[in-house]
């Protein structure tokens, strides 16, 4: 319903479906929706936002995670501003968690996406969990289907390489859901490194990187918890999700194999559930959800 209360009305809504099992569909039926169905079997991220694009009739492609929910009526208006600069390829707004994500997880919101807005931004992150882009260079250059994830950085930095620009815009703000255990988050960080391993070939990820990035994230956190006065409630938490986050890492970089039916399997489907999260920066009343929803 957060896109229904949009202020901006001019749009279609497509989701894309890889053989859902919850109740997707049946809740999709009661909205103005298309349902693009991909198989399972052949789902990659590239291929399921290739396939939603194709079937969608906008100059601008707005995506968003299942796993997310806009914050504010006008999120929609704000991701779409920046593409009166013609030179603007994407825009991504703020992401912060939910009460289940990993602490960890929120410092890495805090730390990936500032409340401060940057229309042109130097280096080519980006994220499609909460992301626009011009169509007309999607028609140019689609997404790379192959690769395991960080199919945004790889198209981002494509349209840097054009002389494009990417605008951050925080206002344009969304909540993240993740209730994954901490297997899915190993797995999750050794795909996500397999991938970049493949957009970047020439970098590496050390066991000494592995040590002193664990080392650095901890400390950080730690620090964190102490001043919200959590510290020993989240003193196991972050070390462990720090450890996997690295050592699966370590180990997508290592990965030289192929990417057959069980390793895609293993890779993809984490789950994802509505949760209430109400940032306080913006004047504008947000979105009031429901656990029916």
């Amino acid at each position: 319903t957060g896109i229904e209360q949009q202020t901006f009305q001019e749009r279609e809504t497509l989701i894309v479906d890889s053989g859902s099992t919850d109740e997707t569909l049946e809740i999709a039926g009661k909205f103005d929706v298309r349902i693009v169905n991909i198989d399972s079997r052949e789902f990659t991220f590239g291929k399921s936002l290739n396939r939603g694009i194709q079937e969608a009739r906008g100059r601008y492609i707005v995506i968003i995670s299942a796993h997310c929910y806009p914050v504010y009526p006008d999120w929609l208006e704000q991701l779409l501003k920046p593409f009166e600069n013609q030179r603007v390829a994407v825009s991504y707004g703020k992401q912060r968690g939910a009460d289940s994500n990993h602490f960890s997880e929120h410092q890495f919101f805090r730390t990936s996406f500032p409340d401060t807005s940057q229309p042109d931004q130097g280096q080519p992150y980006t994220h499609n969990a909460n992301a626009a882009i011009r169509r007309s260079l999607w028609e140019q250059h689609p997404y790379n289907e192959q690769i395991t994830g960080l199919e945004d950085l790889a198209w981002s930095s494509w349209a840097k390489t054009q002389g494009y620009s990417i605008a951050d815009v925080p206002e344009a703000e969304s909540v993240h859901i993740h209730e994954e255990t901490i297997k899915q988050v190993h797995n999750r960080y050794r795909r996500e490194a397999i991938a970049m391993k493949q957009i970047l070939p020439e970098s590496h990820f050390s066991i000494r990187n592995m040590i002193g990035m664990f080392i650095q994230k901890s400390i950080s956190d730690l620090i964190q918890a102490q001043r919200e006065k959590i510290f020993w409630k989240e003193f196991i938490g972050i070390l462990r999700f720090r450890l996997v986050q690295y050592l699966g890492t370590w180990q997508g970089y290592r990965y030289s194999g192929k990417i057959d039916q069980k390793l895609h399997r293993q890779f993809y489907y984490p789950p994802g559930s509505l949760t209430d999260k109400i940032p306080e920066f913006r004047t504008i009343e947000p979105i009031r959800y429901t656990a029916e929803e």
